[in-house]
């Protein structure tokens, strides 16, 4: 999916907010820096891919190559306090494995980055609110279906603090198939708030999947970017499960392959691009509309 023009004015919003949040010193420079690269634009990029140059340029002004660690651990720990009470709920539950699917979709709320940024009460009620929730699409029981026959799972994370509810969801897949092999793609280098290697370890992802950086700074999963041994697994994956807006925005034209993009709409281009009011929980397969 291309950069869309109305992707614009977020973008630039966004990095005068990171560079406040970050507290960059010289905002000056970095603005032009920014400024320079988006008058040269190729607009056959994705937006995913762009944030990650301009991110890059964030690090490179400010010296640090990792501007949100404070931030992505900050939420990894308190969502790894809820992460028990979830758990009951979702043995709880009549149907766990599209309570874990919901679970996992709601954890995409969790984005601190600052174009997106909820506040925590906000998404708290989210997840008590669960059962009265449902998915605008829903391909559920056909994801259930391919997970029991498949041999092996690709699951793309997203954000920090959203990794613990992936861990919830694959819990489930893996206690439905215990014979599958589950890789966990995360993010090859810092990117705003997206999910590294560091923090896949460190809320225990491990214990059922094996963890697979994309080798790419970009938001998403460029695939053209990413390192062989990824596109190796992509590629020989029987399923990939993408979480989050900027893995919609990377493969949605990806139609040769079996995806489930799995997502809260955020804003009105991907609204748009899917056919589904913004703030709709979304599991999507395009081979199953």
């Amino acid at each position: 999916m291309k950069i869309r023009d109305k992707c614009l004015p977020c973008l630039v919003n966004q990095v005068i907010k990171v560079a406040y949040m970050t507290e960059v010193t010289n905002k000056e420079a970095l603005y032009h820096k920014v400024f320079e690269y988006l008058s040269h634009l190729d607009f056959d990029f994705t937006n995913p891919e762009i944030i990650g140059q301009t991110f890059q340029m964030v690090k490179d002004i400010m010296g640090n190559d990792d501007p949100y660690r404070d931030i992505r651990h900050f939420y990894n720990q308190m969502f790894l306090e809820h992460r028990r009470s979830f758990q009951e709920k979702i043995e709880q539950s009549k149907d766990e494995f599209t309570t874990a699917v919901k679970y996992a979709v709601i954890g995409n709320i969790i984005d601190f980055n600052p174009v997106h940024n909820h506040d925590i009460k906000d998404i708290m009620k989210w997840f008590e609110n669960v059962d009265q929730l449902d998915l605008t699409i829903n391909h559920v029981d056909e994801l259930k279906t391919d997970l029991k026959n498949a041999h092996t799972l690709l699951y793309l994370g997203d954000n920090c603090g959203e990794i613990c509810l992936d861990y919830l969801f694959i819990e489930k897949i893996k206690d439905m198939n215990p014979q599958l092999d589950i890789y966990f793609g995360v993010r090859g280098e810092p990117v705003v708030n997206d999910s590294i290697a560091e923090d896949a370890y460190y809320i225990g992802m491990d214990q059922y999947a094996k963890i697979i950086s994309n080798g790419d700074c970009s938001l998403g999963t460029i695939l053209k970017r990413t390192s062989p041994e990824f596109q190796d697994v992509y590629q020989n994956a029987d399923v990939v499960i993408a979480k989050g807006q900027a893995n919609y925005e990377s493969l949605s034209e990806e139609v040769e392959k079996n995806i489930y993009f799995m997502l809260m709409v955020k804003c009105d281009v991907i609204s748009e691009d899917i056919g589904v009011p913004e703030k709709s929980m979304v599991c999507l397969n395009f081979g199953h509309e």
